[in-house]
């Protein structure tokens, strides 16, 4: 990981987390956190694993949710919810997938894309939605006009390297311009043969212990062919990932979505993917 990047790291609690690391002055405790922590998948700061990520939603006093199906990370009077459907679709969606329905808000707040939303918020919230967006500049755009100035993005990613998405390169800013270049509404053949027929499994474990690979049961061939089947007989929309990440790579790549004039959002925090998890998190504040 780049130095550059706005890795949250608090020596204290690094030292009193790993008993073995607990003799190490602070400058020594970051050395080792960037040369070892990270790649070992160990925690260096209080936000850094999910509950605790979570918990800092609740320190706002409103808050806007995207995306949330039938596992909302945001709870509370405070919080308002959109999503593409509203709460009977969301309902009758995760029973259809065998989930948990009764876990989806019981109110959506709003519906469709997040431009119709018309009020501001401290802080947007979304998990593992951001890779679903076919015009991620477009999404950007649209959480800057909906967060009050200074507020922040608070963002749940999967990590490329601890998912299904492994062996798909990694995202560039050239073509999250393209994407938006094009007004994309909806994904392009490529993505959808990407996760359809170039993914393998889904459990981070396995990943972090350096087995990435799945049996398909079909030659790449097929599967490909069974992707554009999918991607020609769906009605305008196919639900998967356009983006793919690392923790290195989201930072870079806003960056350059920011110094090229893209978005008003910064990176100002940014935690790693901890051992055996397929997440990473950060924070983006509105500048």
């Amino acid at each position: 990981m780049k130095a550059n990047i706005p890795l949250a790291f608090d020596a204290a609690f690094y030292t009193r987390k790993y008993p073995d690391l607990s003799e190490l002055s602070p400058e020594s405790a970051e050395d080792h956190f960037l040369r070892y922590g990270i790649v070992e998948g160990r925690q260096g700061h209080p936000r850094g694993a999910r509950p605790a990520f979570t918990d800092y939603i609740n320190t706002f006093d409103n808050v806007l949710e995207i995306g949330p199906f039938c596992s909302p990370v945001a709870r509370g009077e405070n919080v308002k919810y959109l999503d593409v459907f509203n709460e009977a679709q969301l309902r009758d969606r995760a029973e259809e997938l065998g989930m948990d329905a009764s876990r989806c808000p019981a109110k959506i707040d709003y519906v469709g894309d997040i431009s119709n939303v018309r009020e501001t918020f401290d802080a947007v919230v979304s998990s593992h939605s951001i890779e679903h967006q076919p015009d991620l500049i477009h999404h950007l755009k649209g959480v800057e006009g909906v967060l009050n100035h200074g507020g922040v993005y608070l963002i749940f990613i999967p990590d490329k390297r601890y998912c299904f998405d492994h062996y798909i390169q990694e995202s560039a800013v050239g073509e999250v311009v393209q994407a938006h270049h094009e007004r994309r509404t909806s994904h392009i053949l490529r993505s959808v043969i990407e996760h359809h027929a170039l993914n393998t499994h889904n459990d981070p474990r396995r990943h972090w212990a350096g087995d990435h690979e799945v049996e398909h049961g079909k030659p790449l061939a097929d599967r490909i062919q069974d992707a554009i089947g999918i991607y020609k007989n769906s009605e305008g929309y196919v639900d998967v990932h356009a983006w793919y990440f690392t923790p290195n790579s989201f930072v870079n790549v806003m960056s350059n979505l920011m110094e090229g004039g893209f978005t008003e959002l910064s990176v100002v925090e940014c935690h790693a993917s901890l051992r055996d998890e397929l997440e990473f998190f950060a924070i983006m504040k509105k500048i």
